[in-house]
């Protein structure tokens, strides 16, 4: 199972796009997934974190996902998130998601009721079991108030089809022990942070899930796989020099900053769901400035 999942490189976190009355831009998501394909973006999650999943209807995930199918036609790997803090919401969505033709499940651990090891384990180990298709741990404790403890997810890196995590804890040292922790499995370690996804790889990371990509795919691209082909000088000095960006992508909360820099770019992906709001006028300023300076905008 892991076999036919080697994804590396970047992998956008895709935002969601909205009409200005807050309903989905389906027309401009279809545009965005084919931007993607034709700027070597290696692979395409939807619903998570920086799509605002936690506003949507079931209709509105089910749609994403037919519409997303339907657009990528097996030429780009494709990743649903189906993560819950309800074990049982995550195996329906699963199995819809699955039928649909998903490539991939990303499943986060269970926020606010969180859990013992145990309710962490078989979280995600039953949802992954019910499916036949590859399933991604999402490790950000700073979103969900848990984290997944090395020997956890070591015993979940066991399984066939769980495949990698998407590794957003910011915490190196942790990144370290579990990279030592599943090095007997082909269980694949993505950067969650933009800022430290050659970090991440230097310790045998095979990429990033990336909020940047969203913006410049191709660079992020460039980044990763100038990493796995051995340039690694090149690809810590793309990731330094593009640092003071990617810091002000995260001025405030994602994925405001990610969105209104692509409103900027002219790439008119619209606003946000409550409780997500405008951007701080000063903060807008900070990062319009930044993109000035890079040449972006």
């Amino acid at each position: 199972m892991a076999d036919r999942f080697d994804l590396k490189g970047s992998i956008v976190a895709l935002i969601t796009p909205f009409h200005e009355d807050g309903s989905i831009n389906y027309d401009k998501l279809e545009e965005l997934l084919e931007f993607h394909i034709a700027n070597k973006t290696d692979g395409i999650l939807i619903l998570g974190t920086t799509s605002e999943s936690p506003t949507f209807t079931w209709e509105e995930d089910f749609e994403i996902v037919n519409r997303s199918v339907e657009v990528c036609k097996g030429r780009i790997p494709l990743i649903a998130n189906a993560g819950s803090n309800d074990t049982r919401t995550s195996f329906e969505k699963a199995a819809r998601f699955t039928k649909a033709g998903v490539d991939a499940l990303l499943c986060i651990s269970p926020y606010y009721n969180k859990a013992n090891k145990s309710g962490l384990y078989h979280h995600i180990y039953d949802v992954a079991d019910s499916v036949d298709i590859p399933v991604i741990i999402y490790n950000i404790p700073g979103r969900t108030g848990i984290g997944f403890p090395v020997d956890v997810m070591a015993e979940l890196a066991k399984k066939d089809n769980i495949v990698g995590v998407k590794e957003a804890s910011g915490d190196l040292s942790y990144v370290a022990k579990l990279a030592k922790a599943t090095e007997d499995h082909e269980f694949h370690i993505w950067s969650g942070n933009d800022d430290i996804t050659i970090p991440i790889m230097s310790l045998g990371g095979s990429g990033t899930i990336s909020v940047w990509a969203n913006l410049m795919p191709e660079k992020v691209h460039e980044m990763t796989w100038d990493y796995i082909e051995g340039r690694t000088s090149k690809a810590t000095a793309t990731q330094l020099e593009y640092l003071p960006l990617i810091n002000d992508f995260f001025i405030e909360v994602n994925p405001i900053p990610i969105k209104e820099a692509m409103n900027m770019a002219g790439m008119g992906v619209g606003g946000f769901r409550l409780p997500l709001y405008e951007m701080e006028d000063a903060n807008r300023q900070i990062l319009k400035a930044e993109m000035e300076k890079m040449g972006i905008i």
